[in-house]
């Protein structure tokens, strides 16, 4: 695997856009992209400024992400895109977790695929179902069905599973969770860091599929808990 990245970065460079830079999976992403020389330029789209990373190969554009129609021009130009969106029901209410979480995600992938984006990555959630009964795997599986559907050339989702962080905004569940799989779950079976997450995402965007598709079809690969372990960890 690692004779393979070393090819690809002698031969591609990348002009990366990050949609919700400022979550914890994004900001880590954002952060690795901007330090590694295949990607030449990482466009950060966002609500609010994003000044907290600095570097010459980042920029921030403003959208207003229901009205994304009209901000079409901010998604040109990109060849790899990277969606990581997200909220939670308990901060945006039911509707406005369905809103970020699965129709922001298909607008903005749909924008991307008529702008000529040609891989698309997409962190969802382990156990994510379009036919769940339970609502937060329900529209992640939702949002990854509308993803597929778009035919991108490549299209990578990420399942991970408890994400561990230091979050600036206050969730008493995930803490608790968060506190027990640090102390229990020492093998990352159940979770795994943010850091990890987002170098996963970055070495397979360098890798070549592993099971490429056949006369160019496209491709839409599942990376699991147990994929994001192996490609983000050395």
């Amino acid at each position: 695997m690692i004779f393979q990245i070393l090819l690809s970065m002698e031969s591609k460079t990348f002009r990366a856009l990050v949609l919700g830079g400022t979550g914890e999976v994004g900001r880590e992403l954002v952060k690795q992209l901007i330090t590694h020389p295949a990607f030449t330029r990482v466009t950060v789209l966002g609500r609010r400024a994003f000044d907290e990373i600095q570097s010459d190969k980042l920029v921030f554009k403003q959208v207003d992400f229901d009205k994304l129609h009209e901000f079409e021009e901010a998604f040109t130009d990109t060849e790899v895109a990277y969606c990581c969106l997200g909220t939670t029901r308990g901060k945006a209410g039911k509707d406005g977790f369905i809103k970020v979480d699965r129709d922001y995600v298909l607008t903005s992938a749909e924008i991307l695929k008529k702008a000529g984006c040609s891989h698309f990555h997409l962190v969802t959630s382990h156990g994510a179902n379009k036919d769940s009964m339970f609502l937060y795997q329900k529209i992640k599986g939702e949002a990854e069905e509308g993803v597929a559907a778009l035919n991108f050339d490549r299209v990578s989702i990420y399942r991970p599973g408890l994400l561990l962080c230091e979050r600036r905004e206050r969730r008493l569940l995930e803490g608790v969770a968060q506190t027990l799989a640090k102390g229990f779950d020492w093998r990352n079976r159940m979770s795994v860091p943010v850091e990890t997450v987002a170098k996963a995402m970055v070495t397979n965007t360098l890798c070549p599929p592993e099971r490429p598709s056949e006369n160019n079809a496209p491709l839409k690969e599942i990376i699991t808990h147990d994929d994001i372990l192996r490609l983000g960890i050395d």
